[in-house]
């Protein structure tokens, strides 16, 4: 198997060459974007337990859409309702009890309000979302900017700056959630085509034959064997995209394909839990003509495989932004 996936290398070389730049070159357009309110959220980025919540409470008022309350959520806890983190911030919201005990609602109304309950937590963040924007709506600038600039420095210091004020942290924040609700939301029309693809694939074609290491990043020690993850996440370093270490992030460092508007460079990926992206167990570079490259499983080495299997899960188009924006660590349990 391994000698067939080489021998035919030279075929795929040309493949990529031809598939990779004559598709960016002749693409138009980006990843879709809508009014508030009508945003529908990527397949299986929200896992299906909390995506009602979210598409519903998204839409509470017109600064928040059910793709930027997802991008929060999973900024704040990685969709863990059980989340603790050192400041005490608690639940899928990450709420710290006293911000609770003022903000907090009954959204499912079953009598109580319930920090650790995402059918309560998830309509509080919109909630408080929605009332942070009241408080700053008449700063100049983009509403829903200035509600997260709340949302982290508070409504008095976007008032005063008139706008997001100057915090590092508080900058970074708004870019950072305003990076992930992209991959979040359901693209409108065609994903800008990467500019980093070429590279990556390049990457991934010299380790073609490798035997495959679970848990292996490349190092020396490890005699330059690779996982699935630890594969992908190599080749995008290689063209300057650092990417988290599992696949079940990596899904989120981007746009979302559908499967008929896949090019070569985007991240394939597989789970038994079609509607769960955290249930995500498997990563591949998509090359062109059905086929990617990826670290399979032990005892295969690097190879080519087909992507259209029964567990097939999805596409990200990986960009250095929404790379950028993906949480380095989050709470634990």
């Amino acid at each position: 198997m391994a000698g067939g996936s080489l021998g035919v290398c030279l075929g795929f070389v040309a493949l990529l060459v031809v598939g990779t730049f004559s598709a960016a070159a002749g693409l138009v357009g980006g990843a879709g974007s809508s009014k508030n309110g009508t945003v529908a959220l990527a397949k299986g980025a929200v896992p299906t337990l909390y995506q009602g919540l979210v598409q519903r409470w998204g839409n509470l008022c017109p600064a928040i859409n059910p793709a930027l309350l997802a991008a929060q959520l999973y900024q704040e806890s990685g969709w863990n309702p059980r989340a603790v983190s050192p400041a005490d911030a608690r639940g899928i919201a990450q709420f710290i009890p006293g911000t609770w005990a003022g903000h907090g609602v009954d959204g499912d109304g079953d009598g109580d309000r319930d920090i650790w309950d995402p059918k309560d937590a998830i309509p509080s963040a919109a909630s408080y979302d929605c009332e942070l924007a009241g408080y700053v709506k008449k700063a100049p600038g983009d509403p829903t900017n200035n509600m997260l600039a709340a949302y982290n420095a508070g409504a008095y210091a976007v008032i005063k700056h008139g706008g997001i004020p100057p915090y590092t942290e508080t900058q970074n924040y708004v870019r950072i959630i305003r990076s992930l609700e992209k991959s979040f939301a359901r693209p409108l029309g065609r994903v800008e085509p990467s500019r980093q693809a070429a590279g990556a694939i390049h990457y991934a074609q010299q380790k073609l034959g490798t035997p495959y290491l679970w848990g292996g990043t490349g190092t020396a020690a490890q005699n330059g064997r690779f996982d699935c993850s630890g594969l992908t996440q190599a080749a995008y370093e290689s063209v300057g995209i650092d990417l988290p270490r599992v696949a079940n992030d990596q899904y989120n460092a981007g746009p979302h394909p559908s499967r008929d508007e896949l090019l070569p460079g985007d991240l394939v990926f597989f789970s038994d839990d079609l509607t769960n992206s955290r249930t995500i167990r498997h990563v591949g570079i998509y090359v062109g003509g059905g086929y990617m490259i990826d670290a399979p499983r032990t005892g295969a080495v690097i190879r080519f495989d087909r992507i259209d299997t029964p567990d097939y899960f999805g596409a990200t188009r990986v960009t250095a932004e929404g790379a950028a924006a993906l949480p380095t660590h989050l709470p634990g349990a």
